[in-house]
């Protein structure tokens, strides 16, 4: 299906492809100092026994730091070729089907606040793929060159502790232009490798303890995808927590404290019949999809087909998309360059806020969420104001996942937003 026509469907006909089945707060940062103390024998660096050598003044000297390993040009130029080398990704615009998972996808590439999307579904029906396929259309942004939390030379909120206060001295860095970064987070990683630990290379060679940072700092200013994330450690799940609810990641490490920025957009994919997501961390998710197995016949002989092509000749496949995906990409950086003149009618909102109250919806995440979807889904069709048939479309994706369980209700909760959207919105 292409964009156009995706973009163009009624509300009436979204809804029967259905499946039918905040601002955060800067903690405080704690003060940084350099120390020196004596040692003869062994030290401990993140749980590993390390006997260093004794210096002749008898004293191991330690500076701790909040700087990772140095970002050179040949690091660059060999993380450039491993790009290259790769297998290409699936493209977006080749996806065939799935509307409401594409759609979910893209809303929250042209407004990263709306809190990311969790996806399910039965398994085979292109999640990940479809996820991994965004890659492509990923607009630039600008970043502060080396630094490795990606920070925002415009946003301090966005910024690394050692940016924020170099910069608040007068100093000028050096900006690029860079991708947003998608980062997976493996369901066998470990804590340290998340948040970040001590650089134990530093610690021999240089007699410093310095932070390395996780996947958390990578992300910052991204995308962090869990595939099947209602499959991952609950202690890993409380990293995500601490992180999604106040946008900065806090490290105590073996007697360093580091906080940096880690704000990202979270999408998670997994399949219902092997478990519940825990009910904190799927408030945390702006949008819900549902994904359901294709059922016509012709449409899945295509997939099939198509998939083919793709395995036999991922180049030649690619190219014959290319015309879809750079315009794919010019829709998304026009919304994102023209979300912020997107107004809706006070009226709108009102109705907005009604249905979450008499739908019972726990706090107000689910009224700001709809809020942000329905304006950037205006915004991704060219307009500047929002539209019933915006917040239509968008209000299941954004309550679905919010509202109580009844163990005796046989409907789906997507239709029950529905059903109350429809009762006031009429």
């Amino acid at each position: 299906m292409s964009m156009a026509s995706l973009l163009g469907s009624s509300s009436a006909s979204i809804f029967a492809s259905r499946s039918l089945s905040s601002p955060s707060s800067n903690p405080s940062l704690p003060p940084i100092s350099s120390t020196s103390v004596q040692s003869t024998g062994k030290r401990f660096f993140g749980g590993i026994g390390i006997r260093t050598r004794k210096a002749r003044s008898n004293k191991f000297h330690v500076a701790v730091t909040n700087v990772a390993t140095d970002i050179n040009s040949v690091g660059q130029a060999q993380e450039v070729a491993a790009k290259e080398s790769q297998r290409p990704v699936y493209p977006f615009a080749a996806i065939v089907g799935q509307d409401e998972m594409k759609l979910c996808l893209l809303l929250n590439v042209i407004d990263p606040k709306i809190g990311g999307v969790m996806i399910m579904g039965d398994r085979g029906t292109g999640k990940s793929t479809t996820v991994r396929s965004l890659v492509d259309l990923l607009p630039e942004i600008q970043v502060v060159a080396g630094d490795p939390y990606n920070s925002d030379p415009e946003d301090p909120e966005s910024m690394g502790v050692d940016v924020r206060e170099r910069i608040m001295k007068g100093e000028k860095f050096p900006v690029v232009t860079s991708k947003i970064t998608m980062v997976d987070l493996p369901l066998g990683a470990t804590e340290d490798r998340v948040c970040g630990t001590i650089d134990i290379e530093k610690a021999l060679t240089e007699g410093v303890k310095a932070f390395e940072p996780g996947l958390l700092a990578k992300a910052n200013r991204g995308i962090l995808y869990v595939d099947e994330v209602n499959l991952l450690d609950d202690h890993l799940v409380d990293v995500l927590l601490d992180s999604a609810a106040s946008g900065w990641n806090t490290v105590e490490r073996e007697g360093i404290s580091i906080s940096h920025p880690a704000r990202f957009i979270l999408i998670g994919s997994g399949n219902p019949e092997e478990g519940e997501l825990r009910p904190q961390l799927l408030d945390r998710f702006g949008m819900h999809a549902q994904v359901g197995t294709v059922r016509d016949a012709e449409l899945r002989v295509k997939i099939v087909e198509e998939r083919a092509r793709f395995d036999k000749n991922p180049k030649d496949f690619r190219e014959s998309y290319k015309a879809e995906q750079e315009k794919l990409q010019s829709q998304i950086s026009s919304a994102r360059s023209g979300l912020s003149s997107v107004q809706m009618d006070q009226d709108l909102k009102v109705k907005i806020s009604k249905v979450c109250a008499e739908l019972n919806v726990d706090g107000l995440r689910g009224d700001i969420v709809t809020n942000r979807a329905a304006k950037a889904l205006a915004a991704l069709k060219g307009r500047d104001k929002v539209t019933a048939e915006d917040i239509a479309t968008v209000i299941p994706n954004c309550l679905r996942h919010r509202l109580r369980k009844d163990p005796l209700e046989s409907i789906d909760s997507g239709l029950l937003v529905i059903e109350k959207f429809y009762e006031v919105f009429t």
